[in-house]
């Protein structure tokens, strides 16, 4: 039955939202298999549904009647917890949403109408070029038809109705809009996951649907370690313990205790018959886990199965679970480089304490004495243990783990950022769906300037840290790291996870696909094949040097061939190897 809401006070927005995170988790992986490129990383349903739990989380802890304060609080969480660029977008039309009603106990249909076209003015003005098309098309023209209804709607219900079914219609011409959306049949991804919010909106307006408030990842983001306890802090029982005893549990290791140095877990959709001789069984395929590291988990759902394995060699755990179908939400962490960067916060943290006398806390940790403050600091986004030990060696202070499969959230920017003791911080995101999560971070930290070099690529990244001068003020170096972008061409190959049809180029399931600055040039049954002709691609008589970075999965023998292919072809360019230890990419080339 539905209820009659001439008015929508803190309370009922409350409901609206945990609906809508319900309905948008239940259906991410529907948008994550929206995204254009056949890659086998898309996370569009995967960022949002993060973004959106962030903002549950928050919204959870500050609960109000006053509807100012709960769209405050929504927002906040949003801003904070947003990652890639369709998250950024949407902690955007909710920031501006929030600061339309912030005033307001409750909000009729009218103010409620404009709040949302609010939430559009702000997403609009947070996206520099913006593409007709995408979640802001979607957006838009059901805030504008909204508007209109409310002249003559008196209950949010029939608004939501309308601005629904708008934002469908809207939804289905996004193939119109956007060439590439038509190429490959499918509407905008983001799009499609801001209709599935706004329907769960619309089932507690309708009283189809008592929203759970569960918040939207519990169930398959991520696990708590094996022998967690719940309940108790444990890093606050350490502290207590006196002297200079180790507030982190894992300080207490020493890195030789790591045997498995990979914490690896993904999504398996089991597939049945994929593979010839491989059917899923949970007991045999947990069996065959275990030969590959420990700290195992196995959770089955029908044919979802959440993977979680501590590994030496993950990929050679992927390798199996895809014999029996395709993998998302892949997440693999350098335990490793964790426990190095625990020992450091360690001995810095004692030293703190040693000459303020104080607990570290959040604020302490930055009353550091100014004389210990550096001119400069870098934070780079990458996955691969290789790579970021290249980045660490060329001076980038702290290297957030992440890129295609696991975007990082503003948060996780910001206090990278904050951890750096410099006068000016430069965020290199290596990816174009980090850059905007990145830049609404500068908005976020008062206390030093942070400079965005918009890199997309890890090439790109590597460029821009080689260009930085010690000598030079950040305006200078600032136009010397983006004008070093214009000098690399990067590519990448993967492997294609469906048959898809790109720029007149048929791609088949399986294939290796070669990508040349973000445009699909190759797609071939053998890998070689694939890296031989995205090269071909790259490499012009001007080349000089040509560096390549190889995949967790990559063969000696494919990387000896492919440098003697180089050599052969352009004998002039210099070769450079390096182990980038990245998922998903078998290669990734840097030709400048």
């Amino acid at each position: 039955m539905s209820k009659r809401f001439s008015s929508l006070n803190g309370h009922d927005f409350m409901e609206l939202v945990f609906a809508g995170a319900d309905a948008l988790r239940t259906h991410a992986e529907n948008v994550n298999a929206l995204n254009v490129f056949p890659v086998p990383d898309g996370d569009t349903g995967t960022n949002m549904n993060l973004t959106v739990t962030s903002g549950v989380e928050e919204l959870r802890k500050r609960p109000s009647s006053h509807l100012g304060k709960a769209a405050e609080a929504l927002s906040k969480g949003l801003l904070m917890g947003a990652r890639g660029n369709s998250g950024v977008i949407l902690s955007q039309l909710f920031r501006g949403f929030a600061k339309g009603v912030q005033e307001l106990e409750s909000a009729n249909v009218q103010q409620f109408a404009a709040a949302l076209q609010n939430g559009v003015d702000t997403a609009y003005k947070a996206v520099v070029r913006p593409v007709e098309g995408t979640i802001l098309t979607v957006s838009r023209e059901a805030a504008k038809h909204g508007l209109q209804v409310a002249k003559r709607a008196s209950d949010i219900l029939e608004l939501m109705e309308e601005v629904l079914d708008k934002g469908k219609e809207t939804l289905a011409r996004t193939p119109d809009m956007l060439p590439v959306l038509k190429q490959v049949g499918v509407v905008d991804a983001g799009g499609q996951g801001l209709i599935y919010i706004y329907e769960g909106f619309l089932a507690v307006l309708r009283g189809d649907k008592a929203p759970t408030g569960i918040a939207p990842v519990a169930a398959f983001a991520s696990f708590a370690e094996p022998g967690a306890v719940a309940g108790r802090n444990l890093a606050a029982e350490l502290h207590g313990q006196g002297g200079h005893e180790p507030k982190r549990a894992q300080a207490k290791m020493s890195a030789e205790d790591i045997e498995h140095g990979y914490c690896t877990e993904f999504m398996l959709h089991v597939t049945p018959g994929k593979t010839k001789g491989f059917t899923f069984e949970e007991g045999k395929f947990r069996q065959q886990l275990s030969e590959f590291g420990d700290s195992l988990l196995v959770v089955s759902d029908d044919e979802l199965v959440k993977v979680h394995i501590h590994a030496e060699l993950p990929g050679d755990v992927m390798n199996l679970a895809m014999k029996y179908g395709d993998l998302s939400r892949i997440k693999i962490e350098n335990m490793r480089d964790q426990h190095a960067h625990i020992i450091m916060e360690e001995a810095a943290d004692n030293a703190e304490e040693a000459a303020y006398g104080l607990p570290i806390t959040p604020v302490n940790a930055y009353a550091k004495a100014s004389a210990a403050r550096k001119p400069f600091g870098f934070v780079a986004v990458a996955m691969g243990d290789g790579i970021s030990e290249i980045l660490t060696s060329v001076g980038v202070d702290v290297v957030l783990s992440g890129g295609q499969t696991m975007n990082p959230s503003t948060e996780d920017i910001v206090n990278a950022a904050r951890s750096i003791e410099a006068d000016t911080v430069f965020v290199l995101p290596n990816n174009s769906n980090i850059i905007l999560a990145a830049q609404q971070a500068v908005e976020l930290i008062e206390d030093k300037q942070i400079v965005v070099i918009p890199t997309k690529t890890i090439p790109q990244g590597l460029a821009a840290v080689l260009a930085f001068q010690e000598n030079a003020d950040a305006k200078r170096n600032e136009a010397a790291m983006k004008d070093a972008l214009t000098r690399i061409v990067s590519g990448q190959v993967t492997f294609a996870v469906r048959d898809t049809t790109i720029d007149g180029m048929e791609i088949k399931e399986g294939e290796f696909i070669g990508i040349r600055e973000g445009q699909i040039v190759a797609s071939e049954p053998v890998l070689l094949d694939a890296c031989k002709k995205l090269l071909g691609a790259m490499i012009t008589e001007d080349s000089e040097i040509v560096t390549i970075l190889t995949g967790a999965d990559a063969k000696e023998e494919d990387t000896e061939a492919l440098a003697a292919y180089i050599a052969e072809a352009a004998p002039s360019v210099e070769v450079e190897t390096h182990p980038g230890g990245q998922p998903l990419y078998a290669y990734i080339f840097s030709v400048e």
